[in-house]
Parts: structure tokens; C-alpha cells; sequence
């Protein structure tokens, strides 16, 4: 549930999405068609994020508690300081996780090439 009424942010997006891809791109070229294409990928990675965004916050945070830090900036001093040598496999496969979170939203296309 949301405060906010129809349309979504994520349907906005969409629709402006769909407005450049459709109807700028087809009658544009050049420098406004590339630039125009930039945005439109902007706004999928805003689409994605919108998505899939909460559930990765929420994965990270968790992430993040079990090595009792409430950031990023924590858990790299944590790392730095030596505090977490023991727990170096947990550690590594915690960031691999947030690291594919990351990958998902801004370039999905790097999984397909795996």
C-alpha cells in the first residue's frame, strides 16, 4: 500500500520510458538520438531499481548486521582493521551477494554473459 495514487513512479517511468523509445527515437538521429538512448537506459536502470529496490535494501542491511555494522563504510573498516579475518569466507560471499544486487539493477546483461 502506498500514499501515493495512480499513476506509480514506476508507471511514470515507464511511460516516459516507452515515449523515447518509441516516438524520439524514430525521429531523431545523431547526437539527440544517442543522447536519447542514454536515457532511455537510465530510466530502465530507474525501473529495475524501483523493482527489485526494497528487497535489495533489505538483503543488504541484513547482510550488513551480521557482521554488526549498519553500513558499507563499517563493514570495509571492519575489513581494514582486521576484525573479520576469521569470518573471511562469510564476508566474501556477503559482498559477492550485494555486489549481484548491484549488477541486477544497473547491467542485468552481465548474468546473461556468464
Amino acid at each position: 500500500m502506498t500514499v501515493h495514487d495512480v499513476p506509480s513512479a514506476s508507471q511514470l517511468v515507464e511511460a516516459v520510458r516507452e515515449f523515447l523509445e518509441l516516438d524520439v527515437m524514430a525521429s531523431t538521429q545523431g547526437r539527440v538520438n544517442f543522447h536519447t538512448r542514454v536515457a532511455i537506459n537510465v530510466l530502465k536502470v530507474v525501473e529495475r531499481e524501483l523493482e527489485s529496490g526494497e528487497g535489495h535494501n533489505a538483503g543488504h542491511i541484513g547482510r550488513l548486521a551480521q557482521f554488526g555494522c549498519t553500513s558499507d563504510a563499517e563493514l570495509a573498516h571492519a575489513i581494514r582493521s582486521g576484525e573479520l579475518d576469521d569470518r573471511w569466507a562469510e564476508v566474501l560471499a556477503s559482498v559477492k551477494l550485494s555486489v549481484a544486487d548491484k549488477l541486477a539493477v544497473a547491467n542485468p546483461k552481465y548474468f546473461a554473459d556468464q
